[in-house]
């Protein structure tokens, strides 16, 4: 008789696995970031000095298309793995909550508003009658950081946690997070912009009070995008997130949605922690309606033909009970209701599961707790 001998997978199916898991848009920025990089090592391309973001020369020249070449472009091996290597948990969660096109506008627009507060802010500090800083405007700065620390805010706004930890080694107040390691890397690390990162938090705060809510297209437009014939390829690849419109239980938590404070906390290390950072939801007394900065769920496409993956099941299970106990978008939950949310919650946690997964189990489950429960067996299958 054969012993029973247990394998582990090996490092490159563990590779493999893990880029898998990275949606479309998220994926694509790091092979586009990562191949200009290489393609640029190759053919000895260093003239920086013509792609990057340098504010005299977009005065002067109008050569707007620095807005967006500086972003993808980068300056040594280690700047294009770390930021690439941030930006995964970062861009799969909000693309995994907003849908790729929702993301791939986000970061549009955040680049155009980064790349305007730099040029503002450069020309107000070099030209003050106080104290001159004429550098600035002279100042030539590359890389995805700056888009980085925007969606850190965001997403650090979106989960609605009180705490954040740095690099594993202690933990900061979550509205502290951004400012924090801005501070750090400007410490830590050598010809690093001050300018170019403090614009993308600026930006991501911007965001998350609705500034830009007049500058967002309506989900008319995503869907539009979405069922383009030239985008159909890219649509029915298994890593591309769908849009789809608000959800039935509580809004995603904003700093100007003070009512609905976050019913649940992640705490431990930030890498650890990676593969759980999801929404948190609440229930609410008034009348739901989306939130055009943080829209509900995103749903994925599968893969055609095989066995159905754990996403795929979870899409299923939902589709499933809604079938059976359709509910309208514009629904409200009464505070019975909300009630009992919260005791069949408990009864999840109480059973055993993580309190962030069983809440949004139960949320995607409309509150029905069986359904809950196949949902989160089967993420963990």
């Amino acid at each position: 008789m054969r012993s029973n001998i247990i394998t582990e997978a090996g490092i490159p199916t563990r590779l493999n696995q893990w880029w898998s898991s990275i949606p479309f848009i998220t994926s694509g920025v790091v092979l586009i970031c990562g191949a200009i990089y290489l393609l640029c090592l190759l053919v000895g391309y260093d003239s920086y000095d013509e792609i990057c973001f340098l504010p005299s020369a977009v005065a002067s020249r109008f050569q707007v298309y620095r807005f967006y070449t500086a972003v993808l472009f980068h300056g040594s091996l280690l700047h294009v793995l770390f930021n690439m290597l941030a930006l995964v948990p970062l861009g799969t969660e909000l693309e995994r909550i907003m849908g790729s096109v929702r993301l791939l506008f986000l970061m549009f627009l955040l680049a155009t508003t980064n790349a305007i507060l730099h040029l503002t802010i450069a020309f107000l500090v070099a030209y003050n009658p106080l104290y001159p800083v004429p550098y600035l405007v002279h100042e030539c700065a590359i890389g995805f950081s700056g888009v980085i620390f925007s969606l850190i805010v965001i997403e650090t706004s979106l989960s609605g946690v009180q705490s954040r930890s740095v690099f594993g080694l202690f933990n900061v107040p979550a509205k502290w997070y951004a400012w924090i390691l801005l501070v750090l890397f400007q410490f830590l690390a050598s010809n690093v912009s001050l300018l170019g990162h403090l614009c993308g938090i600026l930006s991501g705060f911007a965001y998350t009070y609705g500034l830009f809510n007049y500058l967002l297209p309506g989900p008319s437009f995503y869907s539009s995008i979405e069922g383009s014939s030239v985008l159909a390829a890219c649509v029915r690849r298994p890593g591309f997130i769908l849009c789809t419109g608000g959800t039935t239980y509580g809004q995603l938590p904003t700093y100007s949605n003070t009512a609905a404070a976050p019913s649940a906390l992640i705490n431990g290390n930030f890498l650890r922690n990676i593969s759980s950072w999801m929404p948190s939801r609440q229930t609410s007394t008034t009348q739901e309606q989306e939130d055009a900065r943080f829209p509900g769920r995103a749903r994925t496409l599968g893969s055609v033909g095989g066995e159905p993956t754990a996403r795929e099941a979870n899409a299923n299970l939902h589709a499933r009970h809604t079938a059976a106990n359709p509910v309208r978008v514009d629904a409200t939950v009464t505070p019975d209701q909300g009630d009992t949310f919260d005791e069949e919650l408990k009864k999840l946690v109480g059973m055993g599961f993580e309190k962030t997964q069983a809440e949004v189990a139960l949320a995607a489950a409309d509150g029905d707790p069986n359904v809950a429960i196949e949902i989160l067996m089967s993420q963990q299958s």
